[in-house]
């Protein structure tokens, strides 16, 4: 295995770590919390605030075993409500309008990587909110997946928008740019490409085509 490989590894490990510490911190606090209160009152609250935690703990887990994982159990092809789901978990409670436009029939698992992928970059880069609109379909020999985002901001680090433009070894390795390297990997794996066009300031496009996965849709 290659340093690099390893780099990759450990900065996935780090990105699901990140995102899960939040959640899981809350959820040992409210633990302390309902151990020592005996008000009534407070101990509903704290309820509520392990209920929340669990949820987001699971949503966020659910979401990065089809994103960074094998998706075991799902075979060779992923159903789409399974990865529009995971998109609605990781949105939590910040005002993005998700317009979902892919069909029933099952998603190969590289197109799912990249639009599970795709999307917490986005999810992530709408800060304050806004509208998010995922498609794929069969293009030809191979599969087309295209997201656009568009708000009053769209804050998308540097470095991952440099390495969805121009691709792998355009930025250096972090957490922050791992999915990005993982979409740009994945594609390549499968004879494809990564596009990013910023509109205008208030829009965001970013996609993909796949020509090597193409044999799973139907």
């Amino acid at each position: 295995m290659t340093d690099d490989r390893v780099d990759f590894a450990s900065m996935l490990a780090s990105r699901l770590c990140h995102d899960l510490l939040s959640p899981v911190g809350a959820f040992a606090n409210g633990l302390e919390l309902l151990a020592d209160e005996q008000d009534a009152e407070m101990r509903v609250r704290v309820f509520d605030l392990l209920e929340q935690s669990a949820r987001t703990s699971a949503n966020k887990l659910k979401f990065f075993r089809l994103a960074f994982g094998s998706a075991g159990g799902f075979g060779d092809a992923v159903p789409p409500d399974e990865a529009k789901a995971a998109i609605e978990g990781i949105m939590a409670d910040r005002p993005i309008e998700l317009n979902w436009m892919i069909a029933d029939e099952p998603l190969p698992k590289p197109a799912v990587k990249i639009i599970l992928n795709l999307a917490l970059i986005l999810v992530d880069a709408l800060v304050r909110g806004g509208r998010l609109d995922i498609g794929c379909e069969k293009a030809g020999e191979g599969i087309e997946i295209a997201l656009h985002a568009e708000a009053e901001r769209i804050l998308v680090d540097a470095d991952v928008e440099r390495l969805l433009s121009e691709g792998e070894g355009a930025a250096a390795m972090t957490s922050r740019t791992a999915p990005a390297a993982l979409v740009q990997a994945v594609a390549a794996q499968n004879g494809g490409t990564v596009m990013l066009a910023r509109e205008t300031p208030t829009s965001l496009l970013v996609g993909a085509v796949l020509k090597g996965a193409r044999q799973t849709l139907r």
